[in-house]
């Protein structure tokens, strides 16, 4: 009993804070809570990275004493971003003491799906879905809700977690984050900011760009410039781009290697940028440390991995479900040259 009034407290302080913040696009609430809140007891980060598309069995978080199984499943890859989220999962898992099984499909839409109704047909406990891709998500995660198991979502999600059916969405509002952003660049003096996208389908990095653009002062140029696995296409593709506009002064990354790429490819256009980014690695810490690159929006994904598995474990042996209606938002907050050297430690470890 103890585990589980552990685990209802961070619950409930986590759904207090989304309930205090609401959903109505005010200011940007503070971050949630911070990653080393994870409980004591909680495993180190694991040394390889996250499976993309590896058989689901291979990534069952092995525990003893819990009756229950529960599910994972993303459109993750095996990046930054990704691995923390998964580390957060094998976390939680040791924490509930629950078997949980985590899947990346690698922004593979049908195998995401297909993981999806697999874990329907075993019978799991439990389900939480990134919904990236909600066309070709959306009547598999239905499926979970008609099998009677409860689902949830996680990242990406929040405009479509309701019509689902879903208990809640842990992530943040994605519209909200670039509206900080975009406050951000108009403080920082720019006029012209190209929003650089690393995936072609997901909704919540055009939202990002959607945000931006409500309320910078400026001009927005919104574009696809490459996959995360092809750095060498996404540097050269906005270096073209700057050279074909010469007005464009900023770059916003909406993922943590673009911005990388947007400093690497100014210096080769010959161009000096105001860059921003999202999310966080350590490559793009130094950068912020350096002051090549000005900040970071932070949406604290390793709460996205661990709050999930910690809410569909108390709904399945406490009867609890959090939210209220509203989802339980983990950001944005910023990194700056201010906090970049206490987050960067985390970073280190790998759960930020």
């Amino acid at each position: 009993m103890s585990r589980l009034l552990k685990l209802l407290a961070v619950v409930l302080a986590i759904t207090l804070v989304a309930a205090s913040c609401g959903d109505d696009g005010d200011d940007a609430p503070e971050p949630a809570a911070p990653a080393e809140e994870a409980p004591a007891e909680t495993a180190a980060p694991a040394d390889d990275e996250a499976p993309a598309t590896t058989a689901a069995a291979d990534d069952v978080v092995e525990t003893q004493g819990c009756d229950h199984t529960f599910h994972v499943i993303t459109h993750g890859d095996s990046g930054v971003f990704w691995s923390v989220v998964e580390v957060a999962v094998e976390d939680a898992a040791d924490a509930i003491g629950c078997d949980v099984v985590y899947f990346g499909s690698n922004n593979d839409a049908l195998a995401q799906a297909q993981e999806i109704e697999a874990a329907v047909a075993s019978g799991s406990s439990g389900i939480a879905i990134s919904l990236a891709d909600p066309a070709g998500v959306s009547d598999a995660a239905a499926g979970v809700v008609a099998a009677g198991i409860p689902l949830y979502t996680l990242n990406s999600g929040v405009n479509n977690y309701k019509d689902l059916g879903a208990v809640t969405h842990v992530g943040q509002t994605e519209v909200v984050a670039g509206n900080g952003a975009g406050e951000r660049f108009n403080a920082l003096g720019a006029t012209h900011v190209l929003c650089a996208r690393q995936e072609q389908s997901n909704v919540a990095l055009e939202e990002r760009c959607e945000g931006l653009a409500e309320t910078f002062d400026g001009d927005v140029t919104s574009e696809f410039v490459g996959l995360d696995a092809n750095p060498d296409e996404q540097q050269n593709s906005i270096a073209a781009i700057l050279q074909a506009d010469p007005s464009i002064d900023g770059v916003l990354g909406v993922g943590p290697n673009l911005p990388l790429r947007a400093l690497a490819a100014g210096e080769q256009a010959g161009r000096e940028l105001v860059i921003g980014g999202f999310d966080l690695s350590g490559d793009l810490i130094d950068a912020i440390e350096a002051g090549d690159v000005a900040f970071t929006v932070d949406q604290q994904q390793y709460l996205q991995g661990y709050l999930p598995v910690v809410l569909m474990y108390l709904q399945a042996t406490n009867q609890n479900t959090a939210g209220g209606g509203l989802p339980i938002l983990t950001g944005p907050g910023f990194v700056d040259t201010a906090n970049a050297s206490v987050v960067k430690a985390l970073v280190q470890q790998g759960t930020r």
